[in-house]
């Protein structure tokens, strides 16, 4: 290494020291998928960073989806993926092949690449030790012009649930450990029924209950936008519950965005939407001056 390149190293590692001494004994919980998760220089990339920050003492909690590997393998059954309003319709047979996917492939996946990056780390999913305790989502009709939805205002589209609480017990153990937990969003009721949660929700309420410093969001733009295409960050809640209103967050941003608010009103320090098709994209946003994506607090 020339001096040059020396210099530049130590820059970044004086940059992100005071970010090292703020946030070390925090917890961060991450919600990963998306790009994040189909390349392997990427892949490796995350895990290089979930193992730096757990090496100098933040303690990293990893949700994550899987919806396109749960599609191509259903694909290979010959069954089709069925959506309303963009959840997927889950019977029976399509929950099977949830559980095998996020729990067993993505899962122990993600497990194996933290380790061979350095790390430790223990894949969960939220029927062990009844982790994540679950209901059944129950949709409304919003569509009154799809005659296959006007039999009723309620829609059932199966084992797909929300979150009705977390039992933080088991994370508090692997966080004052060497271990990253990473949680499959598959939650069960009081019944024994399995349900596939949305991983940013599942994510959100890790991070509510574990009163974390930091929820972020990986997805596959850049941030939130305003209308001239500019990168939003530093927003509060009543800026953001404006940007809703005027119709500057719409589609599919809009229920990340919601996840994130609901988040830092409810004990989360900040939230945080990224890029996660950049390298190392959560070490840049939580260890340098600028950050990489939308950041959005309380006040």
């Amino acid at each position: 290494m020339d001096t040059k390149s020396a210099q530049e190293t130590a820059r970044v590692l004086i940059e992100a020291l005071p970010y090292i001494q703020r946030f070390s004994g925090t917890t961060v919980v991450i919600k990963y998928g998306g790009n994040a998760m189909e390349n392997d220089e990427l892949k490796n990339s995350f895990a290089r960073d979930v193992v730096m920050m757990k090496q100098v003492g933040i303690h990293p909690v990893i949700v994550h989806g899987g919806g396109p590997q749960i599609g191509d393998l259903l694909n290979r059954l010959g069954k089709e993926s069925k959506f309303v309003q963009g959840m997927r319709v889950t019977d029976q047979e399509t929950m099977d092949v949830v559980q095998m996917v996020l729990g067993g492939l993505v899962n122990k996946d993600i497990v194996n690449l933290i380790q061979h990056n350095g790390g430790q780390a223990i894949g969960l999913t939220g029927k062990d030790g009844r982790l994540i305790r679950a209901r059944k989502m129950l949709l409304r009709n919003e569509d009154a012009d799809n005659p296959e939805l006007q039999a009723s205002e309620i829609i059932d589209i199966g084992h797909v649930g929300e979150v009705q609480g977390i039992d933080t017990r088991i994370l508090a153990l692997l966080s004052g450990s060497d271990f990253i937990p990473v949680i499959a969003p598959i939650g069960v009721d009081d019944e024994g029924v399995s349900y596939n949660i949305n991983a940013d929700l599942v994510a959100g309420k890790v991070a509510e209950v574990l009163r974390a410093e930091k929820l972020i969001l990986l997805t596959n733009v850049a941030g939130l936008k305003d209308k001239n295409d500019r990168i939003l960050t530093g927003l509060n809640a009543d800026r953001v519950n404006t940007l809703i209103k005027d119709g500057t967050i719409y589609g599919g941003m809009l229920p990340k965005i919601r996840c994130a608010l609901e988040a830092v009103e409810n004990g989360v320090h900040t939230s945080h939407i990224i890029d996660g098709r950049v390298p190392h994209a959560v070490l840049l946003e939580i260890l340098t001056d600028q950050g990489i994506g939308t950041l959005i607090s309380r006040d």
